[in-house]
């Protein structure tokens, strides 16, 4: 399969979010797929595509087989048909789904903005979904996702999906591979940490101070 556009993705992950989150009005109808293509929540990047440019992405996902039309409406309705198309669980089309429409993400952001479209027990369920996208045989299709380089004070990797191409990886800022690298949050816990250990010390000193003056001892310093 070819590469997708970015319209393309998008309209392509339009329709599998409609189907679980407004399964009343779905199949949607073009001016529906506008909407949800041109919606300013939930999107990266944000777009404004005009419903001639939807018209000629849809047209061109329904010859890659991964958009059909429905039937028995007096309005033409689209439906998505990718989980057929290319053999995929429920759980794989939703992350790419999230990825389509939102952009890289980590693991913990895509069980949490996936959760109206597929529920995950966890994150290592997620992480186990993407493994199989990720290494998919080539006789398949060949690798749907992919981990990207850790950013820069960043503390996990995100993925990316495969479906508008391959992704240069080589021209993604890397985050220096230190075992001394510490975070923000990290680093405030430690000198929380480091102050309520000083307050003990100092109490007690205090004590061991009061108990040499109550036995008369003298202490040598």
């Amino acid at each position: 399969m070819r590469a997708l556009s970015l319209l393309e993705a998008r309209v392509l992950g339009v329709l599998i979010e409609k189907a679980h989150t407004v399964p009343d009005s779905y199949p949607l109808s073009l001016n529906a797929l506008v909407g949800g293509c041109n919606q300013k929540t939930a999107r990266e990047p944000v777009i404004n595509a005009a419903e001639s440019e939807v018209q000629s992405a849809v047209d061109a996902l329904k010859a890659l087989h991964l958009v059909f039309e429905s039937s028995g409406s007096r309005v033409t309705r689209y439906e998505h048909n990718l989980g057929r198309a290319l053999a995929l669980p429920s759980a794989s089309v939703a992350l790419l789904a999230v990825l389509m429409l939102r952009g890289p993400q980590t693991s913990s952001e895509l069980r949490s903005n996936s959760e109206r479209l597929h529920r995950f027990a966890d994150v290592s369920s997620v992480e186990a979904f993407l493994d199989e996208l990720a290494n998919r045989s080539e006789e398949k299709g060949g690798p749907l996702v992919v981990r990207l380089p850790r950013a820069p004070g960043a503390r996990e990797s995100r993925w990316t999906h495969l479906l508008g191409g391959a992704v240069d990886l080589t021209a993604l800022p890397l985050a220096a591979e230190s075992a001394e690298f510490v975070a923000a949050s990290e680093l405030a816990a430690l000198k929380s940490q480091q102050d309520a250990m000083q307050r003990e010390i100092a109490t007690l000193q205090a004590l061991v101070q009061r108990l040499y003056t109550e036995l008369g001892v003298s202490r040598n310093v």
